[in-house]
């Protein structure tokens, strides 16, 4: 896909004679449109980073009514930075899973940010240690919102924006939840001993659109209900991720290798 402002101006290597004026305005229109998209990018970052920050203020709730302190809460979502692990750990945690198995399988679902990295790095193009700052950012909102856009410019402002804004708002959101869960005191006499479990099960909800990864979530649900009885808490939650890694590769492998658009310009690709 052409991103407008990547692209060689008109005027750059034109020959004698060439209407200069033409090429003047040719590159206002496309800095405009530029422009435009990136002014769109901000917005859509806002709604996005809104949205999904105040949701913090569950994590932080149903985190200390699990048996994390408010500092222990705070230092996931700070270092961590990352929903769906952040459940997956405290659900792990309030189910009396061991330690181990609970950072086992934030691990594993933290393992799709890298994949995220490996979309984002030739689209956003950093340098030194941009990049490591970058990799904080880099979660499903701020990847969604970044390569949804067009000119690099966008795709960078809507990275930055979405991604900084999620952190500001998540953590300022699970503080305020955390403080709150804290002045709840048994999690069981308000019924929220099962709280992260179905938390969790909220985000995940939306991606079983698709037949494939129905059948996944179906595969994982029958091993781990199997050895709900039979293993240590936790252990369950990491076979069931296991399965679903497994079912992902294989599904992978079938599938054939993306080729160019019918009719498309191969230089309109994205890398």
């Amino acid at each position: 896909m052409t991103r407008p402002d990547d692209v060689p101006h008109p005027g750059a290597d034109a020959a004698p004679g060439h209407d200069r004026a033409l090429d003047a305005e040719v590159d206002d229109v496309v800095e405009t449109a530029v422009e435009d998209e990136v002014r769109a990018a901000v917005r859509q970052a806002v709604s996005v980073s809104v949205a999904t920050g105040l949701y913090g203020i569950s994590f932080g709730a149903l985190s200390v009514v699990a048996g994390l302190d408010v500092a222990q809460t705070m230092a996931l979502s700070l270092l961590m930075f990352s929903g769906g692990s952040q459940f997956a750990l405290i659900g792990v945690v309030g189910a009396g899973g061991a330690a181990g198995a609970a950072v086992a399988t934030a691990g594993f679902l933290g393992v799709r940010n890298a994949l995220y990295g490996a979309q984002l790095g030739p689209l956003l193009a950093l340098r030194s240690w941009h990049k490591v700052l970058a990799a904080q950012f880099t979660i499903d909102e701020s990847t969604a919102v970044a390569t949804a856009q067009r000119s690099r410019r966008a795709v960078r402002a809507g990275f930055w924006w979405t991604g900084v804004g999620i952190f500001v708002l998540w953590n300022a959101m699970t503080l305020v939840g955390a403080l709150a869960g804290d002045a709840l005191g048994d999690p069981r006499a308000w019924g929220l001993d099962a709280a992260a479990a179905a938390a969790f099960l909220g985000l995940l909800w939306p991606r079983l659109a698709a037949r494939a990864m129905q059948l996944t979530a179906a595969a994982a649900v029958v091993v781990a209900a199997v050895l709900v009885p039979l293993a240590p808490g936790g252990v369950p939650v990491l076979a069931a991720a296991g399965v679903a890694i497994v079912v992902g590769q294989v599904d992978a492998r079938r599938r054939p290798a993306p080729g160019p658009r019918p009719g498309a310009d191969p230089g309109e690709e994205r890398s």
